[in-house]
């Protein structure tokens, strides 16, 4: 590591009825990798914004290459040399990807806009991240995962001195990410100070050289990360340890009823006759690499999209789900893996959100019994322990963690007795994330059944009673827990026609 190239002292940032930063200090090194960690709701994407000049400070000093600094806005900290990457995409997504990677600053013929010379660009980007992304493709159309890697393209497309990594692995499967660890890696030989947001314990051990901790808006600390282990890092984040180790047999009955059947599935290119049973009390794993068709799969299943084929039974009847009305009707909740677009409407309060899906049992006439509904969203948040001032509180300004368990709630509310947990804790901490894993497995254990999709390997071997595999929109394996292992997964997950 070189000399210090940014400091943050004494920062203090608060917001209505939310104190985020409590003099909070950061010092990132030229040609470090720099984890700042904490659970959902510490304060590491607000100290990050108020670095990047999306938000004012309210007290301290910022210090970027021996000057002391204050942007006024993300444009100024970009032409001074400081990107981000955000955990909530930032893409027009009726724009090409290589128009989104060079808005605002595109080359130009002339009078006119140079397109070749930006997909050409943009062609470079992607072969030096290896990874295989159509620059002319419209953003809508790409994959969660996919848009993620145009944000990073984007952020290693300006002449960046220190670059911000939120969350950046948490939509990419594990051979993305080891194609991202190569970039930063490279980034790193390059001088560049690199700060990295995360909550995969795995990757902090792999791919930083010192930790900063922040629990509560407040600095806890920073340590060496070749000098501490997972447990110690862990500790500074939630103050207590925190244990969660493969499942290895399944807990459903072996004369669990089936509670949903989905026979010879299609819809487009990525749900290609596939075939699945559910039991009562089951957690379903579905894994599979990026564009696998897990999420297509149940999106089709859900009414989302439109299937071309296929039957499905729900306790041994045959339903016609062609939008998501129907099959929420059937008793199925749909959690998205993008939150933002279709899980949550930011624009609205806690307690707005969480009866969402079944608003009607809180009309009084023409209106909203409020009272009601503040009641069975203060209880939620309680059974969650989602971190807000009150249900009153507009979910924009609750940290991604806390969004996602505002999803979960609307759907606990609805009382589905299927649920489709679509990476459920993609960037969620490990204290939320092991909330969370103590969520399902009460709700199994009260007779509801849930498919998760998860690209955390991980994640699949602790939950899962069963594991569908699939490849390229095609179901490739179903293996029981106890016979699971990562190696056989990653085989079927590969499997070609």
């Amino acid at each position: 590591m070189g000399e210090v190239i940014l400091t943050m002292k004494g920062i203090d940032k608060s917001f209505p009825g939310v104190h985020a930063l409590n003099h909070v200090d950061l010092e990132i090194r030229k040609g470090e990798v720099h984890a700042l960690m904490g659970e959902n709701g510490a304060g590491k994407s607000t100290l990050m914004k108020v670095l990047t000049g999306i938000y004012s400070k309210d007290e301290g000093t910022i210090t970027y290459e021996g000057k002391e600094v204050s942007f006024a806005n993300p444009k100024e900290a970009q032409n001074a040399g400081v990107v981000i990457v955000h955990q909530e995409l930032n893409m027009m997504g009726h724009l090409t990807v290589a128009q989104n990677i060079f808005a605002g600053r595109e080359f130009m013929k002339g009078s006119f806009i140079d397109d070749q010379k930006m997909i050409a660009e943009s062609k470079k980007l992607f072969n030096r991240m290896h990874i295989d992304i159509d620059p002319t493709e419209i953003m809508s159309n790409l994959t969660v995962g996919k848009q993620q890697m145009c944000e990073i393209a984007k952020a290693i497309s300006h002449e960046c001195k220190v670059i911000i990594f939120d969350e950046p692995s948490a939509a990419l499967t594990e051979s993305e990410i080891q194609e991202l660890f190569k970039i930063i890696r490279d980034l790193r030989k390059q001088g560049m100070g690199i700060v990295y947001i995360s909550h995969r314990m795995d990757e902090i051990k792999v791919i930083t050289d010192r930790v900063t901790v922040m629990r509560d808006g407040t600095y806890v600390g920073t340590i060496i990360t070749e000098e501490s282990t997972k447990d110690d890092i862990i500790n500074m984040m939630v103050g207590r340890v925190i244990y969660e180790d493969p499942k290895t047999k399944s807990n459903v009955p072996k004369n669990a009823p089936v509670v949903l059947k989905v026979e010879h599935l299609n819809a487009g290119k990525m749900v290609r006759d596939v075939s699945f049973e559910l039991h009562k009390g089951e957690i379903l794993g579905f894994s599979g690499l990026m564009g696998a068709g897990r999420t297509e799969t149940a999106r089709a299943l859900f009414g989302a999209d439109v299937k071309e084929s296929g039957d499905i039974y729900i306790n041994g009847s045959k339903v016609n789900i062609n939008n998501p009305m129907d099959a929420v009707k059937c008793g199925i909740g749909y959690l998205s893996e993008d939150r933002k677009r279709f899980g949550i409407v930011t624009g609205k309060s806690v307690a707005e959100n969480t009866t969402m899906a079944t608003l009607n049992e809180y009309a009084a006439g023409p209106f909203i019994n409020k009272k009601k509904e503040k009641k069975v969203a203060e209880e939620y948040v309680k059974r969650l322990a989602t971190k807000t001032p009150s249900t009153e509180q507009l979910v924009v300004n609750l940290s991604g963690g806390n969004q996602q368990k505002v999803v979960i709630a609307k759907w606990l509310v609805r009382n589905c007795d299927i649920l489709i947990f679509d990476e459920p804790t993609r960037g969620i901490d490990v204290g939320a994330k092991s909330e969370i894993y103590h969520l399902m497995n009460e709700l199994v254990a009260e007779g509801k059944s849930i498919i998760m999709i998860s690209s955390e390997m991980t994640e699949i071997l602790r939950m899962s009673d069963r594991i569908v595999v699939m490849c390229e929109g095609r179901k490739t394996a179903e293996i029981d827990i106890e016979d699971a292992t990562q190696e056989k997964i990653m085989h079927a997950a590969t499997l070609r026609d």
